[in-house]
């Protein structure tokens, strides 16, 4: 008679195993808080664009915390690959919650500006640390969990958020929308601060580069520019060309050689996360904004559309970690993207036509956005996995840090196009809303072609 317990017979881990509640609980936690944010601001940025007189900034407040947080991802990622998650943690939530103060507490669209500049340093730190997390505390086969896990945690914020935004901005005013973020930050960050203090320093720590910290802020600094630069017209556009080449120069040095030009393996994964954001969020920016302006909707109205792509997004993604080995992480990047691209695309048709006088119902934009969310859902949690599949202890804070560069400042770049497209097409006295969603379709289609150069090897054996 044999004792102990057999492979068989051993209970199966799971994320909510008493070794990893504490850290899971901790991290979805953080992630909603985060998701809520997310969502309440594409809510209210219109009610807060007006309050402030600050339309022409309306881009750029959208576009400056993902281009700062290419700033904070690259310092998370090599002060975690040096001295372990926690210093970088702290500095994240303090950076994320002290830009909420500032964005709460604004009397002009600049300082608002600054504001979501400083959350964005710490929230792209607060994404790295999370990935790091994950390849420190979690085995492998539990890994596409706790990203389903991720996206699940979008829910709850998709449900209430956009709801309890508008409330709120009406009721006590759109500032106590930043101000009481602060607040269920903090309560969250105790959970994984424990278990950030537990993991160990690196025995080996990477190589500290202030080289690739520069080109980091050099990027971010040029994105920004991009947008102020490109909205005018004569020299001021041979500065945004400029500017542009200079996002180029900058965030080549911060991604694995070959993402840029579409490399197989690892550099197609990363490509095709920062395109799927660059893609999805360029028009997610625009729908409560094109709902209100050319349908006439509420902010609590338009917000439905966003509620429900939390749900759908979700769903998709737990859809994607359940089927697991069984569809590969290129044939889940291939599908995730074409999706995005054909509900993009719908949308894109959905608001020409609108333009152009032909009475479509508002259902039908939204119905096109959720769309768009379920290639998001599917493809979106995978990228994270094939990358942490080829992260080794060494490197594994700057692949993380890659990605999560790749997807910030993709969604930066974009809207920072979007709003000199947005500009050009008002002084050419076009609709300017089918010229975004065109340019969102264009990204969209690039997705699609670095997703097929992402190879099977890529998933887990």
């Amino acid at each position: 008679m044999t004792t102990g317990t057999t492979p068989e017979t051993a209970p199966r881990e799971r994320i909510l195993s008493p070794a990893y509640a504490a850290t899971t609980i901790g991290l979805f936690s953080l992630i909603a808080f985060a998701a809520f944010e997310a969502m309440a601001v594409t809510t209210v940025m219109p009610t807060v664009a007006r309050s402030l007189d600050g339309f022409d900034y309306y881009a750029l407040s959208f576009a400056a915390p993902f281009a700062s947080g290419v700033v904070g991802m690259v310092a998370a990622g090599m002060w975690c690959d040096r001295r372990g998650p926690l210093q970088p943690l702290l500095f994240s939530l303090v950076g994320f919650s002290a830009g909420l103060v500032v964005c709460g507490v604004a009397a002009d669209m600049e300082v608002f500006v600054v504001g979501r500049i400083v959350q964005g340093l710490g929230g792209g730190a607060l994404v790295v640390v999370a990935y790091v997390l994950v390849g420190l505390v979690y085995p492998a086969h539990l890994q596409g969990s706790v990203f389903a896990a991720f996206a699940a945690a979008w829910v709850l914020p998709a449900l209430f958020g956009p709801g309890v935004a508008a409330f709120v901005a009406s009721t006590l005013g759109w500032r106590w929308v930043f101000l009481g973020i602060v607040v269920l930050v903090a309560v969250a960050a105790v959970m994984v601060t424990g278990t950030a203090r537990r993991q160990p320093v690196p025995a080996e720590p990477g190589a500290a580069s202030p080289a690739r910290f520069g080109w980091a802020v050099l990027a971010a600094a040029a994105v920004l520019a991009l947008e102020l630069l490109g909205s005018g017209t004569g020299p001021t556009l041979v500065a945004a060309a400029v500017a542009f080449v200079l996002v180029v120069v900058g965030v080549r040095p911060l991604l694995p050689p070959g993402t840029l030009t579409g490399g197989r393996g690892l550099p197609s994964v990363i490509a095709t996360r920062g395109l799927l954001s660059a893609s999805f969020f360029c028009a997610e920016a625009y729908i409560v904004y094109v709902l209100q302006e050319r349908w006439d909707l509420t902010p609590g109205q338009a917000g439905i559309a966003l509620t429900c792509v939390g749900v759908v997004w979700a769903l998709s993604s737990q859809a994607s970690s359940r089927l697991g080995d069984r569809v590969s992480h290129a044939t889940a990047l291939r599908f995730g993207t074409a999706v995005v691209l054909l509900g993009i695309s719908l949308i894109a048709l959905v608001v020409w036509l609108r333009s152009e006088g032909v009475g479509v119902p508002a259902v039908a934009p939204a119905a096109a956005y959720v769309l768009g969310s379920v290639g998001m859902g599917f493809a979106y949690p995978r990228t994270g996995v094939a990358m942490l599949a080829s992260a080794t202890d060494e490197d594994r804070g700057f692949n993380s840090s890659a990605l999560t560069v790749a997807d910030s400042l993709g969604a930066a770049l974009a809207l920072s196009v979007s709003g000199i497209a947005y500009a050009a097409a008002v002084r050419a006295g076009i609709d300017p809303f089918p010229v975004v969603y065109l340019l969102a379709v264009a990204i969209g289609a690039l997705g699609v072609l670095a997703a097929s150069r992402v190879v099977s090897r890529t998933s887990p054996a």
